[in-house]
């Protein structure tokens, strides 16, 4: 079934923000839940992973345990960039990366 969606054109229907708390309702009616931290520290952009060696820049320590999405923007139809509360904002977010996560998709 992972298979099956990392290989298919993944849309998201729904984004709600709910304190520390992010609910995904994607288009084919899954809906995924993360502590908006648990995204927050996987992010990939170059403030938080190094380019060349792909070594974490990002101290998971220093991410607020209380850290919430204010905000967000799609981007085109394949991601959505969160605007943090610590004020970070430059990661963006592929769909397929985000349903991955998903640790109930495992279950």
């Amino acid at each position: 079934m992972l298979e099956n969606i990392l290989n298919s054109s993944i849309k998201l229907k729904n984004v709600g923000l709910y304190g520390n708390k992010i609910l995904l309702q994607w288009d084919d009616g899954h809906e995924s839940t993360f502590s908006a931290r648990e995204i927050r520290v996987s992010c990939q952009c170059a403030q938080c992973v190094e380019e060349w060696s792909k070594r974490q820049l990002l101290d998971p320590a220093s991410v607020p345990h209380d850290l919430t999405a204010e905000d967000y923007l799609t981007v085109g139809r394949y991601g959505i960039q969160f605007l943090w509360s610590d004020g970070h904002h430059t990661g963006i977010f592929p769909f397929s990366v985000l349903r991955e996560m998903d640790d109930s998709l495992y279950d």
